[in-house]
């Protein structure tokens, strides 16, 4: 039980008469999290927020990101997100559980699963070195069940490659704006589009970028408006944000 629809079933049946409620009460205590000792996961997280769990790989070992990913898929969690996971550990997990590899953004999805995709979101770089982050943010959204276009390398450099894509920018009801060295593209994307605009500042760049810093502090200072900042190459939090506006269209 890891979503709002089965907590509906299981009420649905109470009021049936088709299971007790000391039943319902047993299974409900059993569904907020499972202690394994190195995690707690937390089950309700799909009922509160629409998604399961996600788990942050870096600093975790192979077995306990296993362990996690394999619990959650016997609760029936689907699309389970594996952020910044390495080629060793990942490849312990597809050899676990059905699982899907990425190496570029370093993500996995387990328990794939189809699901119905809404709305138009945008992943625009500045660079093709930008890409590693916005495959993250872009993947993430595609699995929380956003459709996604990718406008890769179309930054301030050569204004034409960005311009010739005008028509997805303008109908997108969310775009995700991925850049280093001066971080100017989120500006220029914000000042087409009539909808959000998620920046995010990559690490890419020479000494006095200062490892991402130059593009967050370009783009925090965006005189565009409707630009909103993530932290520096965090494409998952800014490819989950990006399809929580997206969905909202359709509340």
């Amino acid at each position: 039980m890891d979503n709002k629809h089965d907590i509906l079933t299981l009420l649905r049946s109470v009021a049936d008469g088709a299971t007790s409620p000391e039943e319902a009460l047993l299974n409900l205590k059993e569904v907020p999290f499972e202690d394994l000792d190195y995690a707690k996961i937390d089950y309700h997280r799909s009922v509160r927020q629409g998604a399961s769990e996600v788990i942050y790989g870096e600093g975790k070992t192979p077995e306990q990101i296993k362990g996690i990913v394999t619990a959650m898929g016997e609760r029936g969690c689907r699309n389970i997100l594996v952020t910044r996971i390495g080629r060793e550990a990942a490849d312990i997990l597809c050899g676990a559980v059905p699982a899907e590899y990425h190496p570029l953004p370093k993500l996995a999805v387990a328990f794939p699963e189809e699901r119905e995709h809404r709305g138009s979101i945008v992943v625009a770089t500045g660079g093709t070195s930008d890409m590693p982050v916005a495959e993250e943010a872009a993947l993430t959204a595609e699995t929380l069940g956003n459709n996604v276009t990718r406008l890769y390398d179309v930054g301030v450099a050569g204004l034409h490659r960005l311009l010739s894509n005008l028509d997805p920018i303008m109908s997108a009801r969310c775009i995700v704006a991925v850049a280093g060295m001066e971080g100017a593209l989120a500006s220029v994307i914000g000042g087409l589009a009539d909808c959000p605009v998620i920046a995010v500042p990559t690490s890419v760049g020479y000494g006095a970028s200062f490892g991402g810093l130059s593009a967050l502090l370009s783009m925090l200072n965006s005189c565009a408006s409707g630009c909103s900042v993530v932290n520096i190459d965090n494409g998952f939090g800014a490819g989950y944000l990006a399809g929580m506006i997206n969905q909202m269209e359709g509340l």
